[in-house]
């Protein structure tokens, strides 16, 4: 059985509920796989309860280190910082990593008054996501802009 880690912030309800929402569209096309969404694991994730950091780093570092691919949600004001040590570790242990990035800021690359707007101090009408992290993800896997071209791209990785 191939087992997928699903990293992605899980603070915010509307966070959980899109988690929540992926992973079962994930579940629903891919049967056979095991998808470890950190959110659900209670007894580390349970906030009205007490994990330290060693408690949480060492549950979820082992899931991710059972699992044949990582899918990393980079939308937001910066890619979570939670995310972005998770994909690291996938990346030095060698497990692809899918990043799914939806910002719709990226759309209109070939418009010639955002080109121009990049000239102007803060006037950049496209998203930002730190290269290094895309990078790691990038050098064993890829990144892609939709839910649906994500279910799709699993298939290549199970």
């Amino acid at each position: 059985m191939t087992n997928i880690y699903f990293a992605s912030p899980l603070f915010s309800n509307m966070e959980k509920h899109y988690n929540a929402s992926l992973v079962k569209q994930i579940r629903k096309t891919y049967p056979d796989v095991s998808v470890y969404l950190p959110q659900e694991q209670m007894e580390i994730n349970d906030k009205e309860s007490y994990a330290d950091s060693k408690m949480i780093a060492t549950f979820d570092t082992k899931a991710l280190l059972n699992s044949q691919l990582m899918i990393a949600v980079l939308d937001g004001a910066s890619i979570d910082v939670g995310v972005a040590s998770e994909i690291g570790v996938a990346y030095q242990a060698g497990i692809p990593i899918l990043g799914l990035f939806t910002d719709s800021r990226q759309q209109g690359a070939d418009n010639p008054q955002k080109i121009t707007a990049l000239q102007d101090v803060a006037e950049s009408q496209f998203p930002y996501v730190n290269l290094y992290t895309v990078g790691l993800i990038k050098l064993n896997g890829q990144v892609v802009n939709s839910e649906e071209y994500l279910l799709e791209k699993i298939q290549s990785y199970i």
